[in-house]
């Protein structure tokens, strides 16, 4: 993939709609040309195919992903109210690329075996939500566990699923009211 001049990366952001609509499988490059306005040949030059694409669309969800958790967890606060921040922040994403969100959804299985996807997803998320985990034992604020990087990934699992069904799809829920559910989930579970 080279690297997209900053209007046509706009455009092909645009694709997004159209892959959340049909899937990746049912999207063809013609139709991905004609939702973007970019030329069959362009989008030829910059991606090999509309996997690429795909590939494209989630690496800059990731990078918000990624912005987002870093300015959480600088917030300050314990490491359990930095993780409410970084979960909320995260949310905040799937809030503002609602289209691009839904696409994930259709095609995570595929997203998740693109070794480019682990990695970012790992960076942007998991790995520093693991550190909080354990911070948070040493502050206090969370309780130790066996496997942080583990629960890291569930509380990934947790936020995107949520954030997906719940502030992508019509009706969407208002973000402080999901928000709320979800990080007294991730901090309290569903225990009595």
């Amino acid at each position: 993939m080279r690297t997209l001049p900053a209007p046509m990366r706009e455009k092909v952001l645009a694709a997004a709609d159209l892959i959340a609509e049909h899937g990746l499988d049912a999207t063809k490059m013609e139709d991905i040309a004609a939702s973007t306005g970019v030329p069959k040949a362009t989008l030829y030059y910059y991606f090999e195919g509309k996997e690429e694409i795909l590939t494209f669309l989630f690496t800059e969800i990731l990078d918000e992903v990624r912005q987002a958790v870093a300015g959480a967890l600088q917030s300050g606060g314990t490491a359990a109210q930095r993780l409410e921040a970084t979960i909320v922040a995260h949310l905040r994403v799937f809030e503002r690329f609602p289209m691009a969100s839904r696409a994930l959804q259709f095609d995570l299985g595929r997203a998740a075996r693109i070794p480019l996807i682990a990695e970012r997803t790992d960076a942007a998320f998991v790995n520093p939500v693991r550190d909080l985990l354990v911070e948070g034992v040493l502050d206090g604020s969370l309780r130790e566990m066996d496997h942080p990087t583990l629960v890291a990934t569930a509380i990934l699992g947790a936020v995107t699923t949520t954030g997906i069904n719940a502030l992508t799809i019509q009706p969407r829920r208002q973000l402080r009211r999901v928000a709320t559910e979800l990080v007294r989930f991730v901090l309290a579970g569903v225990t009595a």
